[in-house]
């Protein structure tokens, strides 16, 4: 595979892609990665993550079946999905998030992946939205938002093809409503509708039939799935953001997927306008994670204003250029934390995936800008596509090794990376080369090991060093040892838009 180098005039007048990315690599001198691999290994995986009945073809051959009753308790089908991180409970909100933000890494940068990894990532995301489209269609008036009480799951260390913990499942409903989760849903199968429009438009136009119920539900029914479901999704994914900047952003998502061009007015623009001010439109937010999508619904609105001038959302340009001058060193407005080594801080637990969403964002900002001939205004100063990219750029490549530890936290990519990630079946012996059952308490003999894993959880991205660039490799330490899918989820899409420049 050819590595992001110094490109040719000719082949960096071919695109707009390639053209900053040559203007960013020839700015400065840094360590060039092999991203077709890094990409391949992210969307890996998901793979890893897989709950249910494995298909054939399964690529991480460490993984059997498992949870293969779920729903049954409550006479529906729950096969299938994913395990957010290290445990084994299928928690919605995370889940659904994932999904949304890798439908959106293939639709905006697909086109950069080789055939090969594009079929893979397309395969992921319909793991997830396979699994999606059956919560929200197995019971009328409901939708089903988690599978086990992570209470129970979590006084367990077991492998998932061994789990005996309840695997109770839980909806929200009309009177216990989860406009949160439902919102996200929605958004999910929404993107995911894009991603398979023009492979699948029947499995496309069924997700989408899907999405318009699940908002219909989310909106008509408010409220917060913590306050429906507390005892159960906290303090894990609590939704602290309110359920506000969901219907916004499935809004969004929805517009994009309904309209025969974004420009139109859609059912859901008018919803845009007609709400955008009372679901968090007016705010500034300066992260995106699982739990907050306000920055990020800005960033894809601005995406119809730059490129289909729909004035009405002109004020979501000024805030999501606000959002973006917040990262950028030197800007006005700038207010973001760096390490000593160069990486974006912002929480002590799972840094990365704030990382790998911020790198996402800058980029798609970066893609949208360009397409007018555009700049971030921060302040007296305009920021350029080229100095988003490059940003970006920084921080993909801190996570691939170009940091002061020298190590990548990718595992499985590079020749120092975690050995000791806190994920249950990573840690343990496979079911192939241990068939008999390892207890509940037996496991936790395997979380307390300092042996390295026993399985190598190709691609899965930790939770990342702290604010002075310092990672203990220890599967105990979860707040920095733990991956989840939703920290690889909008990296797929970064290392995709770098594997452009081959």
């Amino acid at each position: 595979h050819i590595l992001i180098a110094m490109a040719s005039p000719k082949a960096c007048m071919s695109t707009y892609l390639i053209a900053v990315l040559c203007l960013v690599t020839g700015a400065h001198s840094a360590k060039a990665f092999n991203y077709v691999d890094a990409l391949d290994k992210a969307v890996l995986f998901f793979e890893a993550q897989r709950s249910g009945k494995l298909p054939p073809g399964q690529r991480v051959a460490w993984r059997a079946d498992s949870a293969l009753s779920d729903g049954n308790a409550s006479n529906v089908d729950l096969v299938g999905g994913y395990y957010d991180a290290g445990d084994n409970v299928k928690f919605g909100l995370p889940m659904a998030f994932t999904v949304t933000m890798l439908s959106w890494s293939v639709v905006e940068f697909g086109g950069e992946m080789p055939p090969g990894q594009l079929a893979n990532a397309e395969a992921a995301v319909r793991w997830g939205s396979d699994y999606l489209l059956k919560a929200a269609t197995a019971t009328p008036g409901a939708l089903w938002v988690q599978v086990a009480d992570p209470y129970q799951d979590h006084r367990c260390w077991e492998r998932p093809e061994d789990m005996d913990t309840p695997r109770a499942a839980y909806k929200v409903t009309p009177q216990n409503p989860g406009s949160d989760v439902a919102g996200e849903t929605a958004a999910a199968l929404a993107a995911a509708s894009l991603v398979f429009r023009a492979r699948d438009p029947a499995y496309s136009s069924k997700l989408l039939r899907a999405a318009r119920q699940v908002f219909d539900f989310a909106d008509r029914y408010r409220g917060s799935y913590i306050d429906s479901l507390s005892s159960v999704v906290c303090p894990f994914y609590c939704s602290y953001s309110g359920y506000k900047d969901e219907l916004l952003w499935a809004a969004t998502w929805l517009h994009l997927a309904s309209s025969p061009s974004p420009s139109s007015q859609s059912v859901y623009m008018t919803y845009i306008n007609s709400n955008g001010h009372t679901l968090g439109g007016e705010q500034d937010a300066y992260t995106v994670s699982w739990d907050d999508k306000r920055a990020a619904t800005k960033v894809l609105l601005s995406k119809v204003f730059l490129q289909n001038r729909v004035e009405s959302l002109r004020p979501y340009k000024a805030h999501a250029d606000k959002y973006i001058c917040s990262l950028v060193p030197g800007a006005g407005g700038f207010q973001s934390q760096y390490t000593p080594g160069g990486l974006l801080f912002t929480e002590r637990d799972s840094n990365m995936e704030y990382v790998t969403s911020t790198a996402f964002l800058l980029l798609t900002y970066a893609k949208y800008l360009s397409s007018t001939g555009g700049a971030a205004s921060c302040g007296s100063t305009a920021v350029t596509p080229s100095t988003l990219v490059s940003l970006a750029k920084k921080q993909v490549d801190y996570i691939l090794g170009a940091n002061p530890a020298g190590m990548s936290y990718m595992v499985g990519f590079g020749a120092r990376y975690p050995r000791r990630v806190h994920h249950r079946g990573a840690s343990m012996p496979s079911v192939h080369d241990h068939p008999a059952r390892i207890g509940c308490d037996e496991g936790f003999h395997y979380l307390h090991s300092s042996d390295p894993d026993r399985n190598v959880l190709v691609g899965a991205v930790v939770g990342g060093p702290d604010q002075s660039d310092s990672y203990s490799d220890s599967r105990d330490n979860y707040a920095q040892a733990e991956p989840s899918t939703y920290t690889n989820a909008p990296l797929v899409g970064a290392l995709a838009f770098f594997t452009g420049a081959r």
